[in-house]
């Protein structure tokens, strides 16, 4: 499936529902929905991204997902079996996360929070760390493993798998992303 560019700028200030299934053991934070994601109504959709990718190769899921069409009702249920959630920062979609106002990324925040409060994953992974320093203004995070938690939850900060973060591959992506899900007992 393709979209034209109006197509898919027809999605733009779309919302999305969060993928999260009791049992969240690892809930990834993305930082909002991309025109393609609300397109299909599948988060992290747009061809050639590497989320499900680097996923698979860091053995957090068992099998190729691909949501460019959108996500198969079986691809939803081997993420919630697997304990992995997805949710945004933001809600509303954009061609481009820098498209976003810093207060939308603070209320976005306080919306996470509730968020883990009510599904108490074991980690919480932010994939941006640009997004998460504006949200939570901690402009002294770094990447990884904090020193605090989250709501109850442990916190990690993890790159986001964006082609326009063009210094992460798949490989460094998903040695990443494992150890966040290694934190989780995912793997």
């Amino acid at each position: 499936m393709g979209f034209t560019r109006a197509e898919l700028e027809s999605y733009r200030d779309a919302e999305i529902d969060d993928l999260i299934g009791p049992g969240c053991r690892l809930l990834f934070v993305g930082i909002n929905p991309g025109l393609w994601t609300a397109a299909t109504g599948a988060h992290f959709a747009r061809p050639g991204n590497r989320f499900y990718p680097a996923l698979l190769r860091a053995g957090i899921i068992e099998r190729p997902i691909d949501p460019s069409d959108g996500m198969s009702a079986a691809d939803t249920q081997h993420l919630i079996d697997r304990g992995v959630g997805i949710t945004n920062l933001a809600v509303r979609a954009t061609a481009r996360a820098d498209e976003l106002t810093s207060e939308e990324l603070a209320a976005g925040g306080l919306r996470v929070r509730k968020v883990v409060r009510e599904t108490m994953p074991v980690v919480v992974a932010f994939a941006g760390i640009t997004a998460y320093r504006t949200a939570f203004g901690n402009k002294k995070a770094k990447a990884g493993r904090q020193d605090h938690d989250f709501e109850g939850s442990k916190l990690w900060i993890v790159p986001n798998p964006s082609g326009l973060n063009a210094h992460e591959t798949v490989d460094t992506l998903a040695a990443k992303y494992r150890d966040a899900a290694r934190d989780a007992g995912i793997v």
